[in-house]
């Protein structure tokens, strides 16, 4: 890691974008090169040329381009990103499209990583949020017997990575999911947690339809006849096909999780309003004896028909708590109160 970030220190003002940029052979670095060799080595039988850029200017591409002799609309996709999950081939080149996943401030980030592979090189061209690439080439320089396998497993561990990737997004919104399906059943959910539902779908909306599109273009790298990639990666391919299809599996799962937490929570809150409605329209039915029995007698107590006035205040008065604690006693039976 320090050898890339002298290197990158080192390189001229328009060649900042250059991340590393090594030549292998036999699964061992044999040096760093400037961008300008690139070419050369890549052209030497048993080398491999790894370069990575990150957000690159056009200057840089168009260096890039000469190097290698790569097609016009492979440098127009790479320069910038929103390009959908693919693979093209252009000639004896492919052109690769990954869309890369993280958390950052709750939200997920998303990426691009445009890979170049021919014969003798790999290009990776990451833009937006993305994980530096660095771990995958200490990987891939530990096993040197893997190693020297050459383009096409270089191809193949940069997926891999990208893929697994995915997962530690997808537990972390399942560990949210969870925390608030629990305050939901336990109706200590708070305003601010269904809009955060409704977020977290539409999130992971776009994470499949980041992940799915990769299936196919696994798929087209399992089947022979593509330059520069063994009919031998095949099974590797098919590994990263497989943990795709476990992305995909995991992100409808939370989807379907996620809506029900979505109605429960609709669901709960309406079952709030029907118990306060309850409870109110109960003491207004209280209420009501006392008001009824005031509006008859309360102005014409002198006068009453039944009673004396004397006794007028007393018995109405015992009325009206009678009449309350009945009702009062049945509707906390039928649990209103």
């Amino acid at each position: 890691m320090a050898d890339a970030l002298k290197f990158v220190s080192a390189q001229p003002k328009d060649t900042q974008g250059v991340v590393a940029s090594a030549v292998y052979a036999g699964g061992r670095r044999v040096a760093e090169i400037p961008i300008g060799e690139a070419g050369e080595w890549s052209r030497r039988p048993g080398h491999v040329v790894w370069i990575g850029l990150h957000e690159p200017g056009l200057d840089l591409l168009r260096q890039v381009q000469r190097e290698f002799n790569l097609h016009d609309l492979s440098i127009e996709d790479a320069l910038k990103a929103h390009q959908r999950p693919k693979l093209e081939q252009y000639g004896e080149a492919l052109f690769v499209v990954v869309r890369t996943a993280q958390m950052l401030d709750g939200r997920i980030a998303f990426g691009e990583t445009h890979l170049f592979v021919g014969h003798g090189y790999v290009v990776s061209v990451r833009h937006g949020a993305s994980t530096s690439y660095t771990p995958v080439r200490e990987r891939c320089e530990a096993d040197q017997k893997a190693f020297s396998e050459g383009e096409d497993f270089i191809l193949y561990a940069v997926l891999d990575f990208i893929v697994d990737n995915y997962m530690p997004v997808i537990e972390a919104i399942q560990a949210e999911v969870e925390a608030i399906e629990d305050s939901i059943l336990a109706e200590t959910a708070t305003r601010t947690q269904v809009p955060r539902l409704y977020q977290l779908r539409r999130d992971l909306l776009r994470l499949r339809n980041a992940a799915v599109p990769l299936v196919e273009v696994c798929r087209r790298l399992e089947q022979p006849g593509l330059p520069g990639i063994d009919p031998a990666m095949s099974p590797l391919f098919r590994d990263v096909s497989d943990h795709i299809r476990r992305v995909q599996e995991e992100i409808e799962s939370l989807r379907e999780v996620l809506a029900f937490a979505f109605e429960t929570s609709l669901m709960t809150g309406q079952a709030q309003q029907n118990e306060i409605t309850r409870k109110l329209a109960a003491w207004a039915a209280i209420l009501a004896v006392p008001t009824a029995v005031a509006g008859i007698y309360g102005m014409n107590f002198e006068n009453m028909p039944e009673l004396e006035w004397r006794y007028g205040y007393v018995l109405v008065l015992a009325a009206i708590l009678v009449a309350c604690g009945w009702l009062y006693w049945r509707f906390r039976q039928n649990g209103w109160l």
